[in-house]
């Protein structure tokens, strides 16, 4: 039965309301988290933007330096995600995250002194990004792992979309904006804009309020993290979810690695045009994040959950779609459904993965499938590049597409289907 509140009028009387749908509001704590998740993210995509165009303008670096860049940033979600993962069940999560916005701010300092002494050099440049990316992994390893502890259950999936909303918002205004600094005002500039971001989410990170954890039994990690991984392949929501995202990265960094040349070869588009239709992905996740509640909320939770994979599916069609319709504005539409679906998947899924979890390994479960996901991806990317190399841009969209429809494949035949709801937390 619904509960109900008494209300008081203006005449003195009281009236009678019911507060079975009233949606409470989130508190602060996890205000503070989507705040510095914002600042970070920003930081983030402002320098990732700014870093390669510095390296090739000022320093006249090619193909093998920004790919030495590109390897740099990435390099620490694969071997770092684990141990950070361990760190976040053992220790506050709080402090993890902490540290490594520290450890950023630090990097861009680092960067805006380097230029400042004339010392630049694509060396300190990969240096520093992979300083950087060390506190990209920690932040986003114990941010997910925090959230169950700062909102109740039913509250999980909204507190999650708030933080996929910032960053949506940060992927979308961070790559233009950096571009956009550094040749409007110079490299400095955008550093200078990263690192305040950093600092600003240092010092939002330092007002949340952490509660208090009972300290799980110590163990050997290697314990632990088998402990993490058998749950997450043994369990029959979790196994299919790991699985799904993993076709989904092979997918797209299979797409991805060909699209540019087949933007400006077989499309005809110019530079601006690429960047447009690429910005549409961004924009795509924008619309998603703010779509995802009322989604939840129309939609049983296990078909939510399928709506991002399928979503997918329909995005990898209206690319194929553009070997017969030559159209920037159609490629477009499908970088805008690659964004909007599959950031209604991370809400979900996320949610899902945050119930079903032990409180006490959230950490290292995170962090399973953030180095999983990431492995996945330079396969992708090589996958895509050989196809495309091999059998041309055309083998690779209908690849992916292959691709996508595998990772839909995957999530509609599991168990997760047939949710209605959450299933109940686990302590």
């Amino acid at each position: 039965m619904a509960s109900r509140d008494r209300v008081p009028r203006q005449d003195g009387t009281f009236s009678l309301r019911d507060t079975e749908h009233m949606t409470p509001a989130l508190p602060r704590s996890l205000r503070i988290l989507t705040g510095s998740n914002l600042a970070a993210q920003s930081a983030e995509q402002l320098s990732l933007a700014a870093v390669p165009i510095v390296a090739v303008l000022a320093l006249g670096a090619g193909p093998g330096e920004i790919g030495l860049l590109a390897t740099a940033q990435t390099l620490p979600f694969l071997l770092l995600s684990i141990p950070l993962g361990l760190l976040a069940d053992r220790t506050s999560r709080r402090r993890l995250m902490v540290g490594s916005e520290v450890l950023r701010t630090l990097a861009l300092f680092g960067l805006l002194a380097a230029l400042a002494c004339g010392q630049l050099s694509v060396g300190l440049l990969a240096a520093l990004g992979f300083v950087g990316a060390v506190g990209t992994v920690g932040f986003s390893v114990a941010a997910p792992a925090l959230v169950p502890a700062l909102v109740p259950r039913e509250a999980l999936a909204r507190a999650n979309g708030r933080l996929e909303l910032a960053r949506s918002a940060a992927f979308a205004a961070g790559p233009a904006l950096g571009g956009a600094l550094v040749a409007w005002a110079g490299a400095s500039t955008a550093f200078v804009l990263a690192a305040v971001l950093s600092a600003a989410a240092v010092a939002l990170l330092l007002q949340l309020v952490e509660p208090q954890r009972t300290p799980a039994a110590q163990r050997h990690p290697l314990r632990e993290l088998q402990d993490g991984a058998y749950l997450v392949w043994r369990h029959p929501l979790l196994r299919p979810i790991l699985l799904t995202a993993v076709a989904w990265n092979i997918s797209w960094f299979v797409l991805q690695a060909v699209y540019v040349p087949y933007a400006v070869r077989l499309l005809g588009l110019n530079a601006a045009a690429v960047g447009l239709t690429l910005a549409a992905y961004g924009a795509g996740m924008v619309a998603g994040a703010l779509l995802a509640p009322r989604i939840i909320a129309k939609l049983p939770f296990g078909r939510a959950i399928q709506l991002g994979p399928v979503v997918s599916v329909l995005a990898a069609l209206i690319m194929v779609a553009t070997l017969a319709i030559p159209s920037g504005a159609v490629a477009a539409l499908a970088f805008f459904l690659f964004g909007a679906g599959p950031i209604i998947w991370t809400i979900t899924s996320t949610t899902l993965r945050q119930t079903v979890t032990p409180g006490a390994m959230l950490g290292r479960v995170s962090a399973i499938f953030l180095a999983v996901n990431t492995g996945a991806r330079p396969v992708g990317a090589a996958l895509g590049g050989f196809v495309g190399a091999t059998w041309g841009e055309t083998a690779c969209l209908v690849l992916a597409l292959a691709g996508f429809i595998v990772q839909a494949g995957l999530i509609l035949g599991s168990r997760v289907r047939l949710l209605q709801r959450l299933p109940m937390s686990v302590a």
